[in-house]
């Protein structure tokens, strides 16, 4: 029996349910999810092993226009993911419609790569039945496609024939990964996820670009573990926003992410949480380079 192995880069433009996918395609929460564009950050690689195959997939940032240097990098970050890769799936939003960021996505990251190319059309259980074709067909003109996959993230809809469809594709090769391992984000990365996730889901529209987590120390024992992380934002008006009417919002951010961070780690957990200004931290190259961007 022949196994098969490959990374696969999962590309599109911001808010198209690329996180959402990828972790219905592993069937496990890898990476954070919110709906706010820009949420995913680093390329996050999460692992899907079968007894026939393991795929690698790379989830991206959202490919944009950059306004900030951090934009640039987070471009930079899926200009290198889909470098190396055996296949390449292109995720657009069928809900938005399929448009000129979808277009822009594919001239720069996929119509010159080589290897087999799939496009999936998210977000149908968003659509009325006759709404679906208009975007199958217009994601379908966007360029040479190996496969159209209609899907829907949220609710599984058309993932297994996703998989079906990209799998048989990788080129027989070894794991890559043990096979129960789903990622290879160091724990501080994972944890500090968790919390900006959290952070971004009960925070107003103004912040969320602003924010970014470090876990400053991690502190394992038996039947606990202590983790001191810092929320940091770019100005004193978004630390007010954060901490909230007596400390009510920085509290709720806490205790989210606290449940997740026990279920990940399975002991109790001790989150301490700071709120940090770091000015303008998405245009400065040091604190970028601090922040691990």
């Amino acid at each position: 029996m022949t196994f098969r192995s490959g990374f696969v880069a999962v590309v599109g433009r911001p808010n198209t349910g690329k996180s959402t996918l990828v972790n219905a395609l592993v069937g496990r929460k890898v990476a954070i999810v919110s709906d706010k564009p820009q949420t995913t950050r680093r390329g996050v690689r999460a692992v899907l092993t079968t007894e026939d195959y393991q795929v690698v997939f790379t989830d991206t940032p959202g490919f944009h226009k950059p306004r900030t240097l951090l934009g640039s990098r987070l471009n930079d970050l899926v200009g290198e993911a889909t470098q190396g890769v055996e296949a390449i799936v292109q995720v657009v939003d069928a809900k938005a419609g399929v448009g000129r960021g979808d277009a822009y996505v594919f001239e720069r990251q996929v119509r010159g790569f080589a290897g087999p190319k799939l496009c999936a059309v998210n977000k149908l259980d968003l659509l009325k039945n006759r709404e679906e074709v208009p975007q199958l067909e217009a994601a379908a003109a966007l360029g040479e496609w190996d496969e159209v996959v209609p899907v829907s993230a949220k609710t599984g809809r058309g993932v297994r024939v996703l998989l079906d469809l990209l799998a048989p594709r990788l080129p027989e090769g070894p794991a890559y990964f043990p096979a129960d391992e789903v990622s290879d984000q160091p724990l501080e990365v994972r944890l500090a996820e968790i919390v900006r996730e959290k952070a971004l889901a009960v925070t107003r529209q103004e912040v969320p670009h602003s924010i970014a987590v470090v876990v400053e120390e991690l502190e394992r024992e038996d039947s606990i573990t202590k983790v001191h992380a810092s929320l940091i934002v770019e100005r004193d008006s978004q630390k007010g926003i954060v901490i909230g009417k007596g400390g009510e919002t920085l509290k709720s951010i806490g205790t989210r992410a606290r449940e997740e961070m026990e279920l990940v780690l399975g002991t109790k957990v001790f989150l301490d949480l700071r709120v940090k200004v770091l000015k303008e931290w998405q245009r400065d190259p040091k604190a970028l380079q601090r922040l691990g961007f």
